[in-house]
């Protein structure tokens, strides 16, 4: 209504601005500017085709260096690349809370947890993923799981197991307990992440190429390597995990660990609780 009684009044030769116009109607000027969603201004066809020649010229390119190649306003390349489904669109990435501080021990058990891979090399069934899940201040392998492929599964498998070792059942868990680990693939992972979330705990990363953030599980992998993987050459995958397994409940319940006074990780659990 406003452009039209602008532009009969500019055909009897008077001059009116907008402002004016839309006061003297009672109008909000905003309301001349408002486009419906679903109604979209037409694209310049040859504006269009300059920027698909560029694209074909250069399929690398991003809307913001064809704005560049072209002199334009990167806006404009932007909301054509946008209309043509010429932009490509980027994974969205989840919440990634970092670790604060590099120490990775605990006060008490249940405070935080670590969890990490290792290959292991398993004769004919060849290089096989072993997952562990171990409490940050006992020292105790909560869950671990051997498996032909390091995916999400097979972590997930070895968090169930902690999660069953330490409180009996599967189910969430109260308290905030934290789960620390580095930022692969798995563990960074939509349904790892979720497995983690729907138990209740809450997930911190390490910052990037800093691995002593996570140093009490890293020192573990250490220790299973010098002490049981490397002791052993094993033929196949339930070989290994019948060795690995005698050599985790020994770590458990038998093992003097410096860090704990050289006392064995289950020895500490009980003096905690």
């Amino acid at each position: 209504m406003v452009g039209s009684v602008q532009a009969e009044l500019a055909a009897e030769g008077y001059k009116v601005s907008l402002s004016k116009l839309c006061r003297w109607l009672g109008v909000a000027r905003r309301t001349f500017y408002y486009r419906p969603k679903g109604r979209k201004r037409p694209l310049a066809e040859d504006k269009v085709a300059k920027v698909r020649e560029v694209i074909e010229r250069f399929p690398s390119y991003g809307y913001r260096r064809i704005a560049v190649v072209l002199g334009w306003n990167r806006k404009v390349v932007q909301r054509i690349c946008q209309r043509k489904g010429w932009q490509v669109r980027k994974r969205p990435k989840g919440s990634r809370p970092r670790a604060k501080g590099f120490v990775s021990v605990a006060r008490r058990p249940n405070e935080r947890w670590a969890t990490d891979l290792t290959m292991v090399w398993c004769g004919r069934d060849r290089w096989c993923t072993l997952a562990v899940v171990i409490d940050c201040a006992t020292r105790e392998v909560l869950g671990w799981r051997l498996a032909r492929r390091g995916n999400a599964v097979t972590a997930e498998a070895a968090l169930e197991e902690a999660l069953i070792s330490r409180f009996g059942c599967l189910g969430r868990i109260p308290g905030g307990l934290m789960l620390r680990s580095d930022n692969g693939l798995v563990f960074t992972s939509k349904r790892y992440t979720a497995t983690v979330r729907a138990y209740g705990l809450r997930q911190e990363f390490i910052m990037p190429y800093s691995p002593e953030q996570k140093g009490v599980v890293e020192r573990f992998i250490r220790t299973v390597k010098e002490e049981c993987l490397w002791q052993h050459r094993f033929g196949s995958l339930s070989e290994a995990r019948e060795v690995i397994g005698d050599w985790m409940r020994y770590y458990n319940m038998e093992r003097p660990h410096q860090a704990l006074g050289y006392q064995a990780p289950s020895d500490m659990l009980a003096i905690a609780v």
